[in-house]
């Protein structure tokens, strides 16, 4: 017995094929601001370091 690891699913390849056929629009620089203000405000460092990354990525998607 021969052990194949990590094993596909079929709707595993599905979504990822899928996922990289399509582009997701990037969120304006303004509302991810907006949204590192609200969990910054709320105490929420994962949702901080979430937004702060989403901005840093946008601000150089626009650039």
């Amino acid at each position: 017995m021969t052990a194949h690891w990590p094993i596909r699913r079929p709707t595993e390849h599905a979504a990822l094929r899928r996922v990289c056929r399509s582009a997701r629009p990037t969120p304006s620089v303004p509302a991810l601001m907006a949204a590192l203000l609200d969990a910054s405000e709320r105490r929420d460092r994962e949702g901080v370091c979430l937004a702060a990354h989403r901005v840093v990525r946008a601000a150089e998607e626009n650039s």
